[in-house]
């Protein structure tokens, strides 16, 4: 049953890291393109480094997050890329990065570095780039719960399995699995 909690868990993962992406792409369009008479930066294009780190952080977890769904779902087996230990090592950079973003996005900036953080964003609700950066902090932050989630139940299921070393996918017979050992040999021989 948890594998199917997981499957579910990492679905959904990808989903909120699209959105995360969109508004990444939206806030990276604006602040590139201002017009010279925009009052945000006095018209001088820039971008925030902030933004660029969460636009990676939803893309590499687009990929992270479609293939380790597909590996629970389909039982995949390979030597060391499907294990849990895998799993583990990718969701720690994963909470890594999504927890950087999203602190770093959510900071109250000192002046020097106002443009970079946004910290309480509810002054200025009246216009859509601001509604657009409140969305991304929540969508980082939503984020960031999930692989803790994720991280969490893993570790969990592999310490209580003793499962470091076996199939991510969690629903393996030791007898019939691909790389089980001397008992899977034994197995086949038989």
């Amino acid at each position: 049953m948890i594998h199917f909690v997981r499957i579910f868990l990492y679905c959904l993962l990808s989903i909120f890291s699209v959105v995360l992406m969109a508004l990444c792409a939206a806030r990276l369009q604006y602040t590139l393109h201002l017009s010279l008479d925009d009052p945000l930066n006095g018209g001088i294009q820039f971008y925030d480094h902030i933004v660029v780190e969460l636009l990676v952080t939803s893309i590499i977890t687009i990929f992270w997050s479609t293939f380790i769904a597909w590996t629970i779902h389909g039982r995949h087996e390979h030597r060391h890329m499907n294990t849990f230990t895998a799993e583990l090592v990718g969701l720690s950079i994963l909470f890594l990065l999504w927890l950087a973003g999203a602190a770093v996005a959510t900071s109250n900036g000192n002046p020097p570095d106002i443009l970079f953080t946004w910290g309480n964003l509810s002054y200025c609700w009246a216009y859509s780039m601001c509604r657009i950066l409140s969305a991304l902090v929540a969508f980082a932050w939503l984020g960031w719960l999930l692989v803790s989630a994720l991280l969490v139940m893993s570790l969990l299921f592999a310490r209580a399995n003793k499962a470091f070393h076996d199939p991510m996918h969690g629903r393996w017979d030791r007898r019939v699995t691909n790389y089980g050992g001397d008992l899977a040999m034994y197995n086949i021989v038989k």
